[in-house]
C-alpha cells in the first residue's frame, strides 16, 4: 500500500513540475517576444530594409529554429552582424530588391542545412578566435556609427560609415536638437531600466517613453516608423522565390551562412540542454537553416543564432524549447494587434536602442586577451577589424581567416628546428647545434622538429652540414613522429643524398612510421635511397636509431 502511495506522490510531483516548467516557458517566451519586436525592427533598419521584414523574420524563425535546432534554448533571430552584411549587398537595395532579400534568406538557409548534413560543425575551429574578436568589435563600431544619422537628425553622406561619421563631425551645427534629445532619452532610459527589476523590458519601455516625447512636446519634425513604412495588420503570406536572383546571391548567402553559424556556435557551448548534454553543432546548423528558409518564404530577412536573445530567454526562466516557440506567437500577436502603435515609435529612439546594442557588443576584454597572446594574433585581429570597417562584410571574415592561415603556415615553417644528437655509450644522447661540416668517417645523427612541408624545406636545407671534407661518412636523420612529409622536403633529401654519394658517404633515414614508410615506398624513395638505408620504427623510441647508428659506425670503420 505504501508503494502505491509513493507512486501517486511521484506522479503528483511530476505534474506540478510540468505545470511549473510550462509557466516558466510561457513567461520567458513572453519576455523574449516583447523584446524581439523592437530588436527586429532595429535590425531591419540597420540592414536598410522595411522594418516589417525584420518582424516577419523573427515571427517565423524563432519557433521554427526551436523545433529543428539541437539546442533547446537557441533563439534564431535577426542579428546586427547579419543585418550589416545585408546592408552591403547591392541587389537587395535595387528597385526590385525586396524579392532578392527573401531569396537571400532562403539561399542562406539551404547553405546552413547543407553544412549541417555534411557534419561540418567541427570546421568552425578553422575560424580563429582573433578573427572573430576583430570582426565582432568591428561590427559593434559599425552599428554605432551607422545610427548617428537617425540619432542626430542629420543626413550624413560618404562612401562608408567612417566617412559619414567624419561628415557629421564637420557639420555639428546641423544636428536636429529635438531628434538628438529623443535619442539621448532612449539611451538613458535603457540604462535606467537595466538597473531595475524591469531590465528584461528595458528596450520596450525606453522606446515607448522616449516616443511619448513627440506628442507631449509637439515635436512633429522628429521622424517616426510610419515615415519609413506602415505595418500590416495581417500575418505574412507565403511567396514563391524569384530564381533569377540566385546567381548574384550565392556568394553573399554563403558568407551570411558562415558568419551566422560562427555566431551561433558559441550558443551551444554556453547553454547545455536540460538533460545536461551539449547540443550537436551540426544539428544547430540545420535548425538555423530551416529558420532562414521559413523566414524567406514568409517575406523575412536572413537570421541566425542570437546569443543575446538566447541569454534573455534563459535568464527569464526558460526550461525547454517551448519558450522560443511561444515567443513567435507573442511576436505575431504583437504585430497584428499593436501594429498601429508600433508605427508611432520614434526613429531616433530605435537608433538609440541600436547604439546601446552596439556598445554592449564590444568585447574589450577579449581584444586585450588576444593582444597579449602575441604579434601574429595581434596582426590578424587588427587586420580583420580594419577590413570590417572599410570593406564589404561578406569578405572581411574570409580575409581574416585566409590571413591567419597564411601566418600560421609562415610561423610553422619558421619554427623548424634541426639538432645533432651525440650518441653517448651507456647514456642518453646529448643535443647539440648542427656542426658546420661533416668530417671524414663521421656518423652524424640529425633530428628535426617542426613542419617538414614546402615552406620549411629550404630552412631544413640551410641547416644541413657542408660536405666538402666528408669521406666514408654517414648522416642519419630521425623522422620519429612524422606520418608524412612534403614533396619539397623529399626533393631536398634527394639532393643531399646525391651529394653524400659523391663523397662516398650515405644518407640513412630512421624511425619511419608505417604511414611514412608507405609514402616513401609509393613515391619510389625507398628504392632511391636504398632499402638497407631506411629503417622502419620498431615501436620502441629510438631503437631503430641505435641499430642504424651501430651499422653505420661499422661501415665507416671498415
Amino acid at each position: 500500500m505504501s508503494e502505491e502511495i509513493q507512486e501517486e506522490t511521484q506522479e503528483e510531483t511530476t505534474k506540478r513540475s510540468g505545470k511549473r516548467i510550462g509557466r516558466r516557458d510561457i513567461l520567458a517566451g513572453f519576455i523574449l517576444g516583447i523584446e524581439s519586436i523592437p530588436d527586429a525592427m532595429a535590425s531591419a533598419i540597420l540592414a536598410g530594409v522595411n522594418p516589417i521584414h525584420g518582424l516577419y523574420a523573427v515571427m517565423l524563425s524563432t519557433p521554427v529554429g526551436a523545433l529543428f535546432a539541437g539546442s533547446a534554448f537557441m533563439s534564431v533571430q535577426t542579428t546586427s552582424a547579419l543585418s550589416l552584411i545585408v546592408f552591403g549587398i547591392p541587389a537587395v537595395h535595387q528597385e526590385e530588391g525586396i524579392m532578392a532579400l527573401f531569396v537571400l534568406a532562403i539561399l542562406t538557409g539551404l547553405f546552413m542545412i547543407a553544412f549541417g548534413l555534411l557534419r561540418l560543425g567541427s570546421m568552425l575551429r578553422f575560424v580563429p578566435h582573433s578573427v572573430m574578436t576583430g570582426f565582432i568589435n568591428g561590427i559593434a563600431v559599425l552599428i554605432v556609427l551607422g545610427q548617428l544619422g537617425d540619432f542626430t537628425g542629420y543626413e550624413t553622406t560618404g562612401a562608408n560609415k567612417l566617412t559619414q561619421t567624419l561628415d557629421l563631425l564637420l557639420n555639428l551645427n546641423q544636428i536636429h536638437l529635438q531628434t538628438l534629445a529623443v535619442g539621448l532619452a532612449t539611451v538613458l532610459l535603457i540604462l535606467f531600466f537595466n538597473g531595475t527589476k524591469f531590465k528584461q523590458f528595458s528596450f520596450i519601455f525606453a522606446l515607448i517613453l522616449a516616443s511619448v516625447l513627440l506628442p507631449l512636446f509637439g515635436w512633429s519634425d522628429v521622424m517616426q516608423v510610419i515615415d519609413v513604412s506602415t505595418l500590416p495588420d495581417i500575418l505574412p503570406r507565403p511567396i514563391l522565390p524569384d530564381l533569377s536572383f540566385v546567381p548574384t546571391l550565392i556568394i553573399p548567402a554563403m558568407s551570411i551562412a558562415i558568419v551566422g553559424l560562427v555566431q551561433g556556435a558559441g550558443i551551444g557551448q554556453s547553454y547545455p540542454n536540460p538533460d545536461g548534454e551539449y547540443p550537436d553543432a551540426s544539428q544547430d546548423f540545420i535548425g538555423q537553416g530551416a529558420a532562414n528558409i521559413a523566414a524567406g518564404f514568409f517575406r523575412g530577412m536572413p537570421v541566425g543564432g542570437s546569443l543575446s536573445a538566447t541569454s534573455l530567454v534563459v535568464s527569464s526562466g526558460a526550461r525547454s524549447r517551448a519558450a522560443n516557440i511561444f515567443a513567435g506567437v507573442v511576436i505575431a500577436i504583437g504585430v497584428i494587434v499593436f501594429g498601429r502603435f508600433i508605427e508611432q515609435l520614434a526613429m531616433p529612439a530605435l537608433a538609440g536602442l541600436l547604439i546601446v546594442i552596439g556598445i554592449s557588443t564590444l568585447q574589450p576584454e577579449e581584444a586585450v586577451m588576444v593582444w597579449k597572446t602575441g604579434p601574429m594574433q595581434q596582426l590578424v585581429m587588427v587586420a580583420t577589424f580594419i577590413s570590417t570597417l572599410i570593406m564589404p562584410l561578406q569578405y572581411a571574415v574570409f580575409l581574416g581567416v585566409v590571413l591567419s592561415l597564411f601566418l600560421f603556415v609562415v610561423r610553422q615553417s619558421n619554427q623548424l628546428k634541426l639538432e645533432e644528437w651525440e650518441i653517448m655509450e651507456g647514456d642518453y644522447p646529448v643535443e647539440k647545434p648542427v656542426p658546420e661540416e661533416l668530417l671524414p668517417a663521421q656518423v652524424m645523427v640529425l633530428v628535426p622538429s617542426g613542419s617538414l612541408f614546402f615552406a620549411a624545406a629550404p630552412i631544413f636545407e640551410e641547416a644541413l652540414p657542408e660536405l666538402e671534407n666528408a669521406d666514408r661518412s654517414a648522416v642519419i636523420i630521425s623522422l620519429w613522429g612524422y606520418e608524412n612529409v612534403g614533396s619539397t622536403f623529399l626533393t631536398v633529401l634527394e639532393k643531399f643524398n646525391e651529394e653524400l654519394n659523391e663523397h662516398d658517404s650515405k644518407l640513412i633515414l630512421v624511425e619511419l612510421s608505417e604511414e611514412l614508410w608507405g609514402q616513401l615506398a609509393h613515391t619510389g624513395h625507398i628504392q632511391m635511397f636504398g632499402r638497407d638505408h631506411v629503417y622502419e620504427t620498431t615501436g620502441r623510441v629510438s631503437e631503430s636509431l641505435y641499430i642504424a647508428y651501430e651499422d653505420a659506425k661499422k661501415w665507416a670503420e671498415e
